[in-house]
């Protein structure tokens, strides 16, 4: 496990590639806000919007999460914290006044990108924007 990529995953760079290409500019792998000591994958800090691509097994995704029939109780409660986290992570940005997007490694990155564009967008004409 210790060799799964954290940064600039197949479907990280994808997305990123699909939002240069509709002309957004972004910082990578940085703090959105003060005092929040969470990593964003991609942030847009003019609009405040902060992107975050979780993998589907260690952020236990809906539709594809999977249980390791080893150390089960280990697993279980790793992935259990890693939601928690998240969770705390985009009510923290929201309280700074952060709009936090989650993108699932099993989704297309131009659909998320379609997302992310009109968000964006959508904060910078001065609309609010739902999150997921």
């Amino acid at each position: 496990m210790s060799r799964q990529k954290s940064k600039d995953t197949g479907i990280e760079m994808a997305l990123r590639r699909a939002l240069h290409a509709a002309g957004l500019r972004y910082r990578v792998h940085r703090r959105p806000a003060k005092g929040v000591r969470r990593e964003a994958d991609i942030v847009f800090g003019p609009t405040r919007v902060a992107v975050f691509v979780d993998g589907c097994f260690w952020h236990g995704c809906p539709e594809h999460v999977t249980w390791p029939r080893r150390n089960a109780e280990f697993w279980r409660a790793k992935i259990e914290g890693n939601r928690a986290r998240d969770h705390d992570t985009d009510v923290r940005l929201a309280e700074s006044g952060w709009l936090s997007l989650r993108v699932w490694e099993h989704e297309s990155p131009d659909e998320a990108a379609v997302r992310i564009v009109r968000a964006v967008e959508e904060r910078r004409s001065g609309r609010v924007s739902a999150g997921r």
